[in-house]
């Protein structure tokens, strides 16, 4: 792009997407391995083994790609600027994104969750349930592994798309009354934005099938919660106490101070980013992901 910089730009829809053009071309050269990045030397030696290391492979490339093209997409990103602008006087952004069938999120792909969950590609189970679900595109992902899947969903937009790709929506308040048990149950990004993380932990082990049942829990790092709705200051009842200040250190907090009082243990664990599709400004968004295989810790 020579001499020209932003500053040349009056118009300051130009100057933005000059501004992305950049940004894109920047991602585009780059496998963001930093995303990626874990120091096993700072973690007990008894979780070393249970770390596994991810990389950019070729499906989360091609997310990255298609949050490219739809951001290149000028007219309809205003016509979505200009939408959030006025649903957001009477909508969460949860169920603006809903409505605009926008904003997707990517937190691992197919082989990266196999590698977690130590499974082949013909192995399959009887039921997986996904609390949080948004709208079911995560959900899909695991969905043919299962001979029936659940979800279960606050936002009302978001439980629309849920029943239009065909799955079996729970009430929020109902999934953990005991009349179903499960092979997996996803609790991916939700315990920082609900009110009662710890109870949702709780009703997880005990929702769980007895023999082999396992969680499959997503949390960005650092931690920071924050409660969409149903509160007024957006602080949650329960409070979920993570220390540390990297996330190797705040990944151990974790596996100390939550999971494992809550009956877990750790299986395996990794860190993958955590993205959504984009806007006009920037064709896609990050933050860091903890993931976590767990298992009910077994009392006799």
């Amino acid at each position: 792009m020579g001499e020209w910089t932003g500053r040349r730009f009056r118009s300051p829809l130009a100057r933005t997407v000059y501004y992305k053009l950049l940004d894109d071309q920047r991602h585009r050269e780059d496998t963001h391995p930093y995303w990626y990045r874990f120091e096993v030397d700072k973690i007990p030696e008894k979780l070393k083994d249970k770390f596994i290391p991810c990389h950019q492979d070729e499906e989360t490339s091609l997310f990255l790609e298609n949050c490219y093209e739809k951001s290149d997409y000028i007219f309809t990103q205003l016509y979505f600027s200009m939408a959030r602008s006025v649903l957001s006087w009477f909508m969460s952004p949860t169920s603006i994104n809903g409505w605009l069938d926008r904003g997707s999120m990517f937190i691992f792909s197919q082989n990266q969750i196999k590698d977690l969950l130590n499974i082949t590609d013909d192995w399959r189970a009887e039921n997986f349930l996904d609390l949080g679900a948004g709208d079911g595109k995560i959900t899909q992902k695991l969905s043919h592994l299962f001979n029936q899947v659940y979800a279960t969903e606050a936002s009302n937009v978001m439980v629309k798309r849920l029943k239009e790709r065909n799955f079996s929506v729970l009430d929020i308040d109902a999934w953990d009354n005991g009349n179903i048990t499960y092979d997996l149950i996803g609790c991916l990004n939700l315990l920082d934005r609900c009110d009662k993380p710890i109870s949702i932990l709780h009703s997880i082990k005990k929702s769980l099938r007895k023999d082999g049942g396992r969680a499959l829990v997503a949390v960005v790092l650092p931690f920071s919660s924050y409660v969409e709705e149903g509160s007024s200051d957006h602080q949650p009842t329960e409070k979920i106490h993570v220390e540390g200040s990297g996330f190797e250190e705040q990944a151990t907090s974790l596996i100390k101070h939550v999971f494992e009082p809550a009956g877990f243990n750790v299986d395996k664990f990794t860190r993958v980013p955590y993205l959504c599709e984009g806007d006009m400004g920037k064709s896609f968004y990050v933050l860091d992901d903890a993931l976590f295989v767990l298992s009910p810790i077994v009392t006799s």
